[in-house]
């Protein structure tokens, strides 16, 4: 492999979140740091009235004797909830996010495993924790975000950070957490049974946080739009997006998006392949609808042929979609998942820096992301400055699971050493995807490990590969791909299940899933369609469940 050297951005340094938050009081006190809707009305925060805030909520926490405690979150997206993630953050407890779409045994596992002493949560919450307040007698109070006034253990936010504004600050102030120990405690999402509690140290987020900034930049405006529990978000965007002295205006749900971008016109967005492929069909849709899609292909067309000759006029030639973002949108970052390389190359062609990358929570989240200056969307991008990464045991094309090693990898499991040590080995964490690296030092990704399916003949298939041919066909809307089993148990054949958008009969789709996969060798081909009457279901990030016990 070349060793292929990339130029970084210059980024502040900072080693803690207190330095990083002091460096925005420094830098950008009077900046707006975050809009968001309030009663129909948009409210704008600026960087010393949100570290104030913080700072006050810290103090009430601090004079509560539970602000080194584990300090968990649930909730929809809202200025509050970044309150509450920074205050546990700047002092010296531990964050712990929940998905606040779990079901109700699977919340009140989390809270008794994480051992949550406080919880930050919506007001929809409240009246599930009264009922069942016997199932977490270890969590001394809740604190409601709209709550108006206290009632027992169950307070009013804003009344906390009243009270905290009264107090004397300098306790939370001179809190500290040790770099290396336990500051973010995330579950993967899944079953009860199977979600696992990732360690993560302030280290590890600070080390991803700049480094991520050295490979790919934003902007100074980012519409916030993936759900807060997720690593991805609250990491690679929220605290990115800060020490950058970016505003992040909250967008309140995803039904709201499209209108969001026209009132924040944000100048990047971080969002997963399910939110690009969704825009992608909703566009083309749109302009197959007008009947304009031979002109649509032949400005592409035009447009490419000027960038190759030097000229790049895409913003202007294709300002029509540009409008629909609000005009100002430069950058889309989307991980999550491997992305179709037709909707990359779509908001490739009509102007946009589509940037890809990948991570996983365990690697807090950032693994690799494209350089903005060298931006490849058919790979996840270049490694990290601080991390080292390999491929182990390679086929015969290079490709092989992924394993890193660096500043990013989490501590471990919360309380499953063994868990732990199935993953972690001389501080390489393996992580259960394949994928190879290419002359560029770029990685690709190939599939995760557990759903390579194994065929009679000894070849192994990525069902993701295929799928990302079969998704080519407009009117699927879902497909997984799987091995057709004999009554033995052995694979020989693959089987797409599929969810429609228009009926279609499995002759019919199988026949137009054959055109798709031309390009795709014998073995690889689909030889059954189950088409589905409902959508596959899937994980709060909107990830399909292939299996029953699927935990990523």
């Amino acid at each position: 492999m070349n060793n292929y050297q990339y130029p970084f951005y210059e980024v502040k340094k900072f080693s803690t979140i207190k330095e990083m938050i002091e460096i925005a009081a420094n830098d950008a006190a009077d900046k707006i740091a975050y809009k968001f809707r309030s009663d129909e009305e948009i409210s704008a925060v600026t960087f010393s009235e949100f570290i104030d805030t913080v700072f006050s909520l810290g103090a009430f926490l601090h004079d509560t004797g539970l602000s080194d405690k584990h300090i968990a979150c649930i909730g929809a997206n809202s200025y509050r909830w970044i309150v509450s993630y920074f205050t546990a953050l700047r002092g010296n407890g531990v964050f712990v996010p929940i998905d606040k779409d779990l079901p109700e045994r699977d919340i009140f596992y989390l809270l008794n495993d994480s051992e949550a002493s406080v919880v930050f949560c919506d007001d929809k919450f409240e009246k599930m924790f009264r009922t069942r307040s016997a199932d977490s007698e270890q969590i001394k109070m809740f604190i409601v975000f709209g709550r108006k006034e206290h009632d027992g253990k169950f307070l009013s936010f804003d009344r906390c950070v009243e009270k905290g504004r009264t107090l004397d600050k300098s306790g939370y102030l001179n809190e500290h957490s040790e770099p290396d120990k336990l500051k973010m405690l995330v579950y993967t999402s899944g079953t009860t049974g199977n979600a696992k509690g990732v360690m993560l140290s302030e280290h590890n987020l600070v080390s991803s946080v700049y480094n991520g900034l050295m490979v790919s930049t934003v902007y100074d405006t980012g519409l916030s739009i993936l759900p807060y529990h997720h690593t991805y978000e609250a990491v690679s965007d929220i605290l990115v997006s800060f020490h950058h002295h970016s505003t992040i205006c909250i967008n309140e749900s995803l039904p709201a998006m499209m209108k969001n971008f026209k009132i924040y016109r944000p100048s990047y967005v971080y969002i997963v392949p399910a939110i690009a492929e969704s825009l992608y069909k909703r566009i083309m849709k749109n302009i197959q609808n007008k009947g304009n899609e031979y002109d649509f292909k032949a400005l592409v067309n035009k447009s490419n042929e000027l960038r190759r000759n030097g000229t790049d006029n895409r913003r202007e030639i294709f300002s029509f979609i540009h409008k629909i973002f609000g005009s100002r949108l430069k950058k889309i970052v989307c991980g999550g998942a491997p992305i179709r390389s037709e909707v990359a190359e779509f908001f490739d062609n009509v102007g946009f820096d589509f940037i890809n990358g990948y991570g996983i929570t365990e690697c807090s989240p950032l693994v690799c992301v494209n350089h903005d200056l060298y931006n490849d969307y058919r790979t996840a991008g270049i490694k990290l400055p601080c991390l080292e990464w390999r491929i182990d045991s390679p086929d015969e094309k290079g490709t092989g699971e992924i394993c890193v090693r660096g500043d990013v990898v989490m501590i471990g499991y919360y309380k499953r050493p063994d868990l732990t040590a199935e993953v972690i080995n001389d501080g390489w964490f393996y992580t259960g995807d394949y994928g190879y690296i290419n002359e560029r030092e770029q990685l690709t990704i190939s599939g995760r490990k557990k759903n390579v399916i194994v065929l009679s003949n000894g070849k192994n298939i990525y069902p993701e590969e295929i799928e990302s041919y079969i998704k080519d066909l407009d009117y699927i809307s879902e497909v997984v791909v799987s091995g057709e089993k004999t009554a033995d148990g052995i694979e020989k054949t693959l089987t797409a299940e599929v969810f429609l958008e228009e009926k279609k009969t499995p002759t019919e789709v199988l026949k137009n899933i054959r055109s798709a996969c031309t390009a795709l060798p014998v073995y690889k081909q689909i030889s059954k369609v189950i088409i589905r009457d409902s959508a596959f279901p899937k994980t709060s990030s909107n990830k399909i469940k292939r299996f029953c016990s699927e935990t990523q």
